[in-house]
């Protein structure tokens, strides 16, 4: 089945060309880390060419930016998909991570103001685990790794997250048999806020690292898990 976008009003103008393109990847790219494309749908070339106000030309370029970053696939005579990351996905994403994340913790700009966004996401993740919508952990957890990254102050690594945080979207997907996935990092989240504001930055890079470690094998073994049931 086809996914439907409402892609927002176009840029004025139509903008440059290459502007738009850039919108277009933009825009596809925030709703798959926003959960509201998901993995194996289908982009219509006509749907969303109508719907953002673009042509189909212009669309397929956009397309061939999500696909250089892994987040949507071509299949030749069949049309282009949001991608179903596989176990090299996750391995790349996690190499990513690890070398922004820590980094960031160890030497970002740490203000209160900041401190405070990030206990505000720790908040939401921790009502969500006591609801048991594991859909609103993960939100909150793609929320506290951007502002994770946001603490660089570099717009060039907010924009490599976002495109990490996409492909994060995609493997959660995968995660939706283990409804327990998420919960057990919320404590972890509460714990390097809490050494941030100590001023425990080592602390809390070396932490991190080894939460990203462990985020990542768990995941890796979940997926070996489905590839071996199917």
């Amino acid at each position: 089945m086809d996914a439907v976008i409402d892609g927002g009003a176009a840029p004025a103008g139509a903008a440059e060309h290459a502007h738009t393109t850039a919108w277009i990847a933009s825009v596809l790219r925030n709703r798959i880390a926003a959960g509201e494309l998901a993995p194996g749908a289908k982009l219509s070339e006509q749907s969303l060419s109508s719907a953002l106000g673009v042509s189909r030309n212009t669309l397929r370029q956009a397309f061939t930016t999500l696909a250089e970053e892994s987040i949507v696939r071509r299949i030749p005579n069949r049309g282009v998909f949001v991608a179903s990351p596989g176990a090299e996905d996750v391995r790349e994403i996690y190499r990513v991570r690890r070398t922004i994340e820590p980094a960031a913790v160890l030497w970002g700009h740490i203000t209160p103001e900041k401190l405070d966004a990030m206990e505000a996401v720790v908040l939401r993740a921790q009502a969500a685990r006591d609801a048991g919508s594991v859909a609103e952990m993960a939100d909150a957890n793609q929320a506290f790794h951007k502002e994770v990254v946001d603490l660089t102050g570099s717009e060039t690594l907010r924009t490599l997250m976002d495109r990490v945080l996409a492909e994060m979207r995609l493997v959660f997907h995968a995660m939706s048999a283990a409804p327990d996935f998420h919960s057990h990092y919320v404590d972890r989240n509460v714990l390097l806020v809490r050494r941030l504001r100590a001023g425990e930055n080592e602390k809390a890079a070396a932490e991190l690292r080894e939460y990203l470690d462990a985020a990542e094998a768990e995941l890796l073994e979940h997926l070996a898990s489905l590839a071996a049931s199917s």
